[in-house]
């Protein structure tokens, strides 16, 4: 089916609307990041929410009107006095009176004599705006509103505030919406009867009127009726495009292993340590997906020091016995690198061919590692996302496990699993996600995760310390080292920003080689790949006892000697940035330390964080209160990544909805899994209404 005729209307382009010229047209899909080649449309206009309400409703008689009260008031003007010639710093006044009291109204740079026509002496008119003094007397500077009598009712009395970009004023934004709303057509109801009756909720249409055009402040609230469906609908759209996602990767049939349990045998034999109970569940878990016949789409989501780079390399063992390779892919060249060092040791050992593949390398020994990829001599590669590039052929590819996955999309999801035709899917991330945010990024995917540290892992002390104590920190710090500790150093910029009184890495680190001389390095960003890998390597070898490091080191880095974490600027860190820099430490035999040091006066925010961060280790609990603190695009970083922004639901407010959305997606496709029939079509309309068409081709007939 193609987009239903119905919702043409909504899918014009803003320029073809009366009123709109080039300029504003070119603004409006600026403003609304059409994609490239493309203006801003209606439904852009339409799904635009006001941020808040103007309440004009208050008509009262001047002697009522209180300081800083938005009013309407119907006015006698009296008297204009214009600023005197060559002084158009003095505003130009109008006086008026009703029968309680006197009000000024006053305009500056008020040029053109338009003010004299909007307010003829002698004359009424309607004025709306903020009451204010000024020397004892009543006024409003630039009223919002000035109307006729009898032309009343086009002033808005209750007015939705919408978000802005330079030029583009609310007027004009509350103009369009009204011509919009007019052609909003009459939509098939995707919410069942019962649902909609026992929650009060308005059609998609009505919603949308009392929204953008409400007759009381309350119906526009974020908790109102209206708001509330249209969250729903966002997230429902967002649940069943995940569930449809879903259905075509475990669809595409998979193959069902069989597993001789040989080669993972021997790899837990040489396993220094024994897994925990989570461990084993979760490779429980993924071997029960590996031999249904349906493809696997699996989290696995474990706290820092979790163990789940050993949970992968059981799966992949499992592979090899049923005669297919497997691809581990990181972020970044240092994390694969990482991955391979702690893999190659145990592959060697259980006799598993595994070789790390990198952008950076020469061609003679790239070539040489295709060939064993591609002849299948090699089980497992380790690389980046240059695995995946072309001239990479595997002999046959089983599994691709992917690390960090929060950095891809549900679209680079979709593109790895096409690389081996019947690969299983495993991602694995460090950052624990909420509840909330598995549904709403990973609601196609099925979930581990792992609870419980292993065994050995040292619980850290965590303190919090004003930077005025440097002097006290460094004389601890040098007497720590002295006996043999290692230690972080971690800033937040690389170099001093005029902006932000931050003591940079380079600083710091200048300051810090003064007391320990050699014993201190610096990593950041900038450095080269290589740069960075040398003075790892060092601090690995216990030459340097001391790093300073941006937050280049958030991720993966495996240093068991290093005890100290010392976070400097902790309060402009996010929750869970913090949680990660601090996992970096208590991976050795030792009680570790972790120092925050803040500077200046916490803003209440900065300080639940830091309070978090001192009470608990438990990466969920973390993850959940950086949820309440921020808001949820941040807490996956995804506000660049493309992942679903929000543009109706208010997470903090309907995150109750979203439980809703994901059992009704999963339900309706159960019961009609090519979406036919009159319920079906209504789903259709909402996915095309939500410009998740990306969808539509995935629906299974029937």
């Amino acid at each position: 089916m193609s987009r239903p005729e119905s919702l043409s209307p909504l899918f014009r382009s803003l320029h073809a609307i009366k009123g709109v010229g080039d300029k504003l047209a070119a603004l409006l899909t600026r403003f609304f990041g059409a994609p490239d080649g493309q203006e801003a449309i209606a439904l852009d206009i339409l799904m635009h929410m006001p941020s808040g309400v103007v309440d004009r409703r208050r008509q009262v008689g001047i002697a009522e009107a209180y300081l800083n009260q938005i009013v309407t008031l119907l006015l006698h003007v009296d008297r204009h006095q214009p600023p005197p010639h060559g002084k158009p710093h003095v505003p130009h006044r109008v006086f008026a009176h009703d029968e309680t009291g006197d009000v000024q109204l006053v305009f500056f740079r008020a040029n053109g004599g338009w003010v004299e026509k909007a307010l003829p002496v002698g004359e009424q008119r309607y004025v709306s705006g903020t009451i204010g003094f000024f020397n004892g007397e009543k006024q409003i500077t630039h009223p919002d509103y000035i109307v006729e009598p009898e032309k009343f009712a086009t002033l808005p009395l209750v007015e939705p505030v919408y978000p802005l970009t330079q030029g583009l004023s609310s007027k004009a934004v509350a103009k369009l919406v009204r011509q919009v709303l007019e052609s909003v057509p009459v939509l098939p109801e995707w919410i069942d009867a019962a649902t909609m009756a026992q929650r009060n909720w308005p059609s998609f249409a009505d919603a949308m009127r009392m929204v953008h055009l409400p007759d009381a402040p309350y119906e526009a609230e974020l908790w109102a009726p209206a708001r509330q469906r249209l969250a729903y609908d966002e997230y429902f759209v967002g649940q069943l495009t995940l569930q449809l996602i879903r259905s075509t990767v475990t669809a595409a049939r998979g193959v069902s292993r069989s597993f001789t349990g040989e080669i993972t045998g021997n790899v837990s034999a040489q396993l220094p340590f024994s897994l925990t109970e989570g461990q084993k569940q979760a490779i429980e878990e993924i071997r029960t997906d590996l031999s249904s016949p349906d493809r696997m789409s699996r989290l696995l989501q474990g706290d820092v020091g979790a163990g789940k780079t050993v949970v992968a390399l059981m799966a992949m063992a499992a592979m090899v016995e049923s005669g297919a390779q497997s691809a581990l892919m990181a972020p970044t060249e240092l994390l694969a690198a990482q991955h391979f060092k702690t893999l190659k040791p145990l592959c060697d050992d259980a006799g598993l061919g595994c070789e790390l593949l990198t952008g950076k390398m020469p061609a003679a020994e790239r070539r040489g590692k295709l060939a064993g990829i591609a002849s299948g001599a090699t089980d497992i590669v380790v690389g980046t996302h240059a695995l995946f590039q072309s001239g990479v052929d595997f002999h046959n590819l089983g599994l691709t496990v992917v690390d960090e996955q929060h950095r891809f999309g549900v679209h680079q999801r979709l593109a790895l699993s096409g690389k081996g035709k019947h690969t299983d899917l495993l991602v694995m991330t460090a950052t624990p996600i909420p509840r909330t945010l598995v549904l709403t990024h990973f609601g196609d995917m099925a979930v581990s995760i792992l609870r419980e540290k292993p065994k050995g892992r040292q619980p850290i002390d965590t303190a919090v310390l004003s930077i005025e104590e440097y002097g006290r920190v460094v004389g601890r710090l040098q007497a720590r080292l002295s006996e043999g500790a290692q230690a972080f150093w971690v800033c937040p910029l690389v170099e001093e920003s005029e902006h932000l009184d931050v003591m940079a890495a380079e600083d710091r680190f200048a300051a810090l080689q003064e007391v320990f001389g050699d014993k201190v390095a610096l990593v950041h960003g900038r450095m080269s790949a290589a740069a960075k890998q040398d003075v790892m390597n060092r601090f690995a070898a216990n030459e340097l006892k001391l790093l300073v490091a941006t937050t280049v080191i958030e991720v993966g880095v495996d240093v068991p000697n290093a005890s100290i974490m010392i976070i400097e600027h902790a309060e402009r860190f996010g929750l869970a940035q913090l949680h990660q820099l601090r996992g970096r430490v208590g991976r050795g035999g030792t009680r570790s330390s972790c120092l925050l040091l803040y500077k200046g006066n916490l803003s209440e925010t900065a300080k639940a964080r830091l309070e978090t961060i001192k009470s608990t280790e438990d990466g969920f609990v973390i993850a959940e209160r950086d949820l309440e603190l921020r808001g949820q695009g941040d807490v996956l970083g995804t506000r660049q990544s493309g992942m679903p922004g929000y543009r109706l639901a208010v997470p903090d407010v309907h995150r109750h909805l979203l439980d809703f959305a994901h059992d009704d997606a999963k339900a309706l496709l159960a019961s009609n899994p090519g979406l036919s029939g009159p319920a079906g079509e209504a789903a259709r309309t909402a996915l095309y209404l939500f410009r998740k068409d990306l969808a539509i081709p995935l629906i299974r007939a029937g």
